[in-house]
C-alpha cells in the first residue's frame, strides 16, 4: 500500500500489519488487504475465456489483483476483482458502440480483414463490488467456512456525508488497484479501478469504470462505499452508485470541447456528464 501518514498516526489508530506476506492491516475490527499482480498470461486468459464463454477480454486483465475488506467479528467480506466485473459485463451485454473507424473496418476488401462489432468491446460493467460472508472454525484451524448469514444490498434513503468525508482527516493509508484496462484499438480508453482510503473514523472507497470512445461517447460508472468504525456492533456500510454518460455531440451542443485531450481525467469532467442512474443502498446482514 502507499503510505500517506507516519507510524505514530497508525499506532494511535490501532492499526496492525496482517503479516505472512499479506499487504494490509487490521484496524478497528476490519482486515483490509490489497493484492497487486501482473496481467493474465495466455494460459490463464484462455481459462477465463472458457469460464466466461467469450473469445474477447480486455487487453490488460489484472486477474489476481483485488481489494478485500473483511469485518472479522461478523465475517462479512466486501471485495473487488476483475472476474466478477467481467461476469457483469457479459451478463449486461450492451450493444457495441459504433466508432468512426468501424465503417472502414466493415468495408475492407478481404472478408478475413473485416472487424465485426458483435459484442460490447468497451467492457462496460454494472459491477458494484462483491459481498459474501465467511467464518473461521472456533478451533482456529483449517480454511474459512461459509457463514450462515447472508449479506445483501437494500435501497435506502440515507445519504453519504460527503462534507464530512471531504474534511481534513488524516489518511492512515491509501491504495489504488487496477482491475482491467483496454485502449480500444487506439480509439479511447476503458478502465476499471478501485481506490481506497482509511481514516481514523472509517474507510471510504471508489470503484470507477471510465470509458472514452474518442469522438463518440463518454461513460462513467462510479460506486462509492463508506463505513464508519463502530465498536462491538454490526458494520454499517453505505453504497452509492452513480452512472453518467454523454455523447461528444451532446457535449458540443452545450459548448463543451470535443477533442479527446480535454477528457483525460474523469474526475474533472464528471459534472459535465448527465446522470443516467443514481441510487444509495445499505448493506443488510441477515
Amino acid at each position: 500500500m502507499e503510505w500517506e501518514s507516519d507510524e505514530r498516526e497508525l499506532k494511535a489508530a490501532g492499526a496492525v500489519a496482517l503479516g505472512s506476506g499479506r499487504i494490509g492491516f487490521l484496524i478497528r475490527g476490519w482486515e483490509i488487504e490489497s493484492r497487486k499482480r501482473s496481467i493474465l498470461n495466455s494460459s490463464l486468459r484462455e481459462q477465463w475465456e472458457e469460464k466466461l464463454q467469450t473469445s474477447h477480454l480486455p487487453e490488460m486483465v489484472f486477474g489476481e489483483s483485488c481489494l478485500v475488506l473483511k469485518h472479522v467479528r461478523s465475517g462479512i467480506k466486501i471485495h473487488f476483482n476483475a472476474f466478477d466485473a467481467l461476469c457483469g459485463w457479459k451478463q449486461e451485454a450492451l450493444p457495441p458502440v459504433e466508432v468512426p473507424a468501424a465503417a472502414q473496418w466493415k468495408f475492407r476488401s478481404k472478408p478475413t480483414d473485416q472487424v465485426i462489432l458483435d459484442y460490447d468491446y468497451t467492457f462496460t460493467t454494472p459491477y458494484c463490488g462483491s459481498a459474501s460472508a465467511e467464518k473461521t472454525p472456533e478451533s482456529g484451524r483449517g480454511a474459512p467456512e461459509e457463514s450462515s448469514c447472508n449479506p445483501y444490498w437494500e435501497d435506502c434513503e440515507e445519504q453519504m456525508d460527503m462534507v464530512a468525508l471531504a474534511s481534513k482527516e488524516p489518511i492512515l493509508f491509501y491504495d489504488e488497484v487496477v482491475l482491467y484496462e483496454d485502449e480500444l484499438a487506439d480509439n479511447g480508453v476503458s478502465l476499471l479501478t478501485v481506490k481506497l482510503r482509511v481514516m481514523p473514523s472509517g474507510w471510504f472507497l471508489l470503484l470507477r469504470f471510465w470509458l472514452r470512445v474518442d469522438g463518440v461517447l463518454l461513460r462513467l460508472r462510479d460506486t462509492r462505499m463508506h463505513c464508519t468504525f463502530r465498536e462491538n456492533a454490526e458494520p454499517i456500510v453505505l453504497r452509492e452508485s452513480c452512472w453518467r454518460e454523454a455523447t461528444f455531440k451532446a457535449l458540443s451542443s452545450k459548448g463543451y470541447p470535443t477533442d479527446s485531450a480535454s477528457y483525460s481525467d474523469p474526475g474533472v469532467i464528471s459534472e459535465r456528464l448527465p446522470i443516467v442512474m443514481r441510487k444509495t443502498q445499505k448493506l443488510i446482514i441477515t
